[in-house]
This record gives C-alpha cells, structure tokens and sequence, in this order.
C-alpha cells in the first residue's frame, strides 16, 4: 500500500526553497545528520536528481557553513573525474540554507542486493555482476585513496547503485587500511549475499572476526598486545579457511582475504587489487565462486 506523507510535506517542499532554478522537489527521501534529501527532478532535461538540503549552523564557521559540509563539497569536486564517485552537479544557496545537487541513483547497494537475491532459497547475484560490483568498489575506493582521501564508513546501506549495476561512492571524508578492511567485507557480501561476521554488539562482532580470521599475536601484528583494549583472555582461535566458512574460493577468495589482514599494515591495498580486479570478472557459468580462477591474482606494484 502507498504510504502517505505528512500533511506538512508538501508545504515544506512547495514553499521553504521556492527557487531552485531549474531544479524542482517532487519527493522526500529520507533526513541526515545535516538535513534533508529529496528526489527532483531536471525541469531542462527530465533527469531525476537527489537533492540535500543542509542545516547552516552558525556556530559552525563564520560563515554558518558547518566544516563537514566545506570538506564534502570540496572532496566531491576533487574526485569527481572518477566515473565511481557521485557526481555534484550543484550547489544553491538560499536564505541561509544550502542545497546540494547531486546525480540520482536508484539504489544503495544493500537495497540493490535485497531487490535481485534470495539466500536462503540459494538464489545470488549472478557470478559475473557479483564480481564487476566488486571491481567498481576496488577501483572507486582506490581513486579516493590515490587523493588520500578515506572513506572510513563503507558499507553497503552507503554504496549507491544504478538500475544497470553501475556503483558510485556517495559523499567521502584515518589510514586506508580501514577502508580496505570495508572493502573485503563489502566484497565478501556481494558475492555470498550475507554479511561476513554479523555481530550483534562490538564484542560480538570482535568474536565473530577472530573465530574466522584467527586471534592476532605479536607474530601476526605487531604490538597488538599493547593496545588499549587487548585482553589476554581473548579466546585463542585459529584462522579457518573462508572457502570452508563462506564459500569462497578461487581469486576472489585471494582477494578478500588480502583485503581482511588483521595487521593493516600488511593488508592488500585497492590500488593493487583494482588493476587486477578485471581478473575477477572471467564470466563463469551460475554462481559457482570456486571457478572464478585456479591461477593466483597478479599483485600490482607497491602491493604490501
């Protein structure tokens, strides 16, 4: 049944920014941290667009723009020659609001998965978009990295998806390894269409981590028994095989594995896994992953 939107909706939309030029409002998406998000549309060319309207705070700067929304639109112009990263179109300001403009894509990735997948019936992304979803996520991250730009919140509800199963990183903002551990998770769920380790609180999570990918040492990484909050009755597991545990087989288990190092210093980086990662997508028959490859992936150069 279609939901009905709040009497004052349509007011807020018809009346609170009247001018956007040739931009008009038609439906709310949903509300950030900074503001709202909208569906328009592009009066001159009919094309659908995802509007932001951000709060201007005057405590923020001197100017009442806050610094995270300076450093998005800064960031977004920056990355914007990537064909994996949302494109901003444009940027109006009206009695001290703010609306940002971007590209309009049908899905974040999660809701793209949900839309195409069963697991439990066994039905998953067929092999060869599972695999070019996660070429475009390696490729897109390593042009951010490239930049020293960090993500630092990858996820699926935070990857957006065209109807063609186009992927473009949404707005971007501590070391990449961080992102690199995202990725493998991302990848990881991509290609089995359920989350890696789906915990359900931080030590479960941190549990449900170390049951796959082993307890880390002093041989593994390196001071890691001297930070804050290792405890040394940490359960001892040993790494298990995630071909085993998950599936995963071939390049695109070499892949995510590399990616999901303990040590991030060692983790493979989306610089070297992009230039590969066309070696991901030899198109295979249904969703076998173990035939996505026999050889080993080749490392790109400056790989760790």
């Amino acid at each position: 049944m279609a939901s009905t939107a709040p009497q004052d909706e349509p007011n807020e939309i018809k009346d609170d920014i009247p001018d956007l030029g040739k931009y008009k409002r038609v439906d709310i998406i949903g509300e950030g941290a900074y503001g709202v998000v909208y569906k328009g549309v592009d009066t001159t060319t009919g094309l659908p667009v995802a509007i932001k309207k951000i709060r201007l705070l005057e405590s923020s700067t001197s100017e009442g723009v806050p610094r995270a929304v300076v450093r998005e639109v800064g960031l977004l112009k920056e990355l914007s020659a990537s064909p994996y990263i949302v494109s901003l179109l444009s940027v109006i300001g009206y009695r001290g609001r703010l609306m940002l403009v971007f590209e309009f894509l049908d899905y974040d990735l999660k809701a793209y998965m949900d839309s195409r997948t069963d697991p439990s019936a066994g039905i998953l992304l067929p092999g060869p978009d599972a695999l070019s979803l996660s070429s475009q996520l390696l490729q897109g991250v390593a042009h951010c990295h490239a930049r020293r730009v960090i993500h630092r919140d990858l996820k699926p509800h935070n990857i957006l998806v065209s109807d063609r199963g186009k992927i473009l990183l949404g707005c971007v903002e501590y070391g990449m390894g961080v992102d690199c551990w995202s990725c493998g998770c991302v990848i990881g769920e991509i290609l089995t269409c359920r989350p890696l380790f789906p915990g359900q609180s931080e030590i479960d999570q941190v549990m449900k981590i170390m049951r796959v990918m082993g307890t880390p040492d002093e041989g593994v990484w390196e001071g890691v028994e001297s930070m804050p909050y290792w405890q040394e009755r940490f359960p001892k597991f040993v790494r298990l095989d995630m071909e085993k545990t998950n599936g995963l087989g071939g390049r695109a288990k070499e892949v995510v594995e590399g990616l999901l190092r303990m040590n991030p210093r060692t983790r493979l980086r989306t610089a070297a896994c992009a230039p590969c990662s066309t070696a991901l997508l030899n198109p295979v028959a249904g969703n076998t992953l173990n035939a996505y490859s026999t050889a080993p992936m080749a490392r790109a150069a400056g790989a760790p």
